[in-house]
């Protein structure tokens, strides 16, 4: 019997760092925010292993280059993870303090082989 991997879930998420600039914080927390709009019961429905969970994050920061990549993908619980960050999400900057409020954009494709 033959498998396709197929896109079962589409979770987005946004977070921000709101003083320090810390894309890889605004770039978790994103992560977290799309994650905590989700439940994996299908897994044990369709009696699928978690670990064969394709899982695909992509980060929107406005400073892609800044954003540990290895933290986010740890940061998942289960699956087979990669992470891409694209320059998205938005810098807002306060002048006065000189200081920036960083927020990230996440989106999370989990495929299954079915």
């Amino acid at each position: 019997m033959s498998t396709t991997l197929r896109r079962v879930i589409l979770e987005l998420g946004t977070g921000n760092d709101l003083h320090g600039g810390d894309y890889t914080k605004a770039a978790l927390r994103a992560v977290q925010d799309a994650l905590h709009h989700s439940s994996l019961s299908m897994l044990r429905a369709l009696r699928v292993d978690p670990k064969a969970m394709v899982v695909e994050v992509t980060i929107g920061v406005q400073k892609p280059e800044r954003v540990e990549a290895e933290r986010v993908r740890a940061s998942l619980p289960h699956g087979q993870v990669t992470v891409r960050v694209v320059k998205g999400g938005l810098d807002v900057p306060d002048p006065e303090r000189e200081d920036t409020a960083v927020i990230a954009s996440a989106a999370i494709a989990v495929s299954l082989p079915l």
